[in-house]
């Protein structure tokens, strides 16, 4: 039996079909806590007007809805509100840390306020750039986040791109201060000495490979370093792996001029940099000092430990969630959404740079 708390000790009879299979009604729920259905429903939704409801009431309305295998009605909510509760992601992929943190802070957003994601890969291909935002638009979701993807559709909900750098009406950018990146970046390096540098540039598909590489040539112009193709490579391929860097690493390598550090376009290049550098014979920071982009987890973590340009990238994830929800509630008002949203880098230093000592010769590993 299914005994109401409203203080009239009324029972209700409920048949245990409902309470261990679909669960008990909206209704039966109000009428056991002795709460309106509307005050359960705040509370079991998380809308903001649960914010004025005692943590106390929330507690029992929480307890309730367990004990008794309450679960709210999605679709009856959906229609009522005339909408989905769902965003659709676009990342580029998800071998790396980077869309992988962007989407941690994307989802913390999300799921303090009841929202669901569908989360899409599209490895930078034209046809899935093309196809998941329509699929994604195809379910009904109520925005989309984009991560370090070109938008090439477009939409009638509210739209935030995370490294996007493209003006596009009733787009919101969440960017990075690259500008300063590059100072932290150049400046950290030529403050320990080093004039020869060696440069890893990102892919051409990346959103963030053309402001990082002028933002970066302008702080080593300032500083009267030259910037030597035969000491710049280029990653090439869409796999999110340390092999990358490995091979843009080797490639700067085959041109055996000496160098005292590497500023590599992110950190998971700048790991299988640092390998091919032990394999020439060149150790990290005594010989070559290596400088990362990002601050993934594993950062912090690698041997040596990686000395970084911190982007802040769960909080600018969540930062995209809460744009889009924002925009969500003001039902997507052109001029109320901000244009571009920027943070900014922290230079974290570690273990793998180093000052410059004299320059050492290069040696091909046999």
């Amino acid at each position: 039996r299914f005994v109401p708390n409203n203080g009239k000790k009324k029972s209700v009879a409920v048949k245990n079909s409902d309470i261990n299979g679909r669960g008990v009604s909206l209704k039966q729920l109000a009428l056991h806590i002795g709460l309106s259905p509307g005050t359960i429903s705040v509370v079991l939704n998380n809308t903001p007007r649960a914010d004025t409801i005692p943590q106390k009431t929330k507690d029992r309305i929480l307890s309730a809805a367990k004990e008794f295998n309450y679960r709210p009605h999605y679709f009856a909510r959906s229609l009522r509100a005339n909408q989905s509760f769902t965003i659709g992601v676009m990342v580029s992929e998800l071998t790396g840390g980077y869309c992988a943190i962007v989407l941690n802070g994307i989802e913390a957003a999300l799921t303090k306020k009841g929202y669901f994601y569908i989360a899409t890969s599209h490895f930078h291909r034209d046809d899935l750039l093309e196809h998941n935002p329509r699929m994604l638009m195809e379910r009904q979701v109520d925005g989309i986040i984009a991560v370090d993807s070109q938008i090439r559709f477009e939409s009638a909900s509210p739209v935030v791109s995370v490294a996007g750098h493209e003006e596009i009406k009733g787009v919101t950018n969440v960017v990075l201060n690259h500008h300063i990146a590059a100072e932290l970046g150049v400046g950290h390096l030529y403050d320990l000495g080093h004039r020869k540098i060696a440069f890893i540039k990102g892919q051409d598909f990346s959103n963030d490979t053309a402001v990082r590489w002028e933002t970066i040539m302008a702080a080593a112009d300032k500083r009267g370093i030259v910037v030597d193709s035969s000491l710049t490579a280029q990653l090439v391929g869409d796999i999110g792996t340390p092999e990358i860097g490995y091979i843009a690493a080797k490639k700067i390598l085959a041109h055996q001029k000496p160098f005292t550090a590497l500023f590599a376009f992110n950190d998971i290049s700048a790991i299988g940099a640092i390998r091919a550098l032990q394999e020439a014979g060149l150790r990290v920071p005594e010989d070559v000092s290596v400088l990362g982009f990002d601050d993934i987890y594993a950062a912090e973590f690698h041997n040596p430990a990686l000395t970084t340009i911190r982007q802040p990238l769960f909080e600018m994830g969540e930062l995209a969630g809460q744009t889009l929800l924002n925009a969500i509630s003001k039902n997507n008002i052109i001029d109320e959404i901000p244009q571009t949203l920027t943070v900014e880098p922290e230079l974290v230093i570690r273990c793998s740079t180093a000052t410059a000592k004299r320059l050492k010769s290069v040696k091909q590993p046999t």
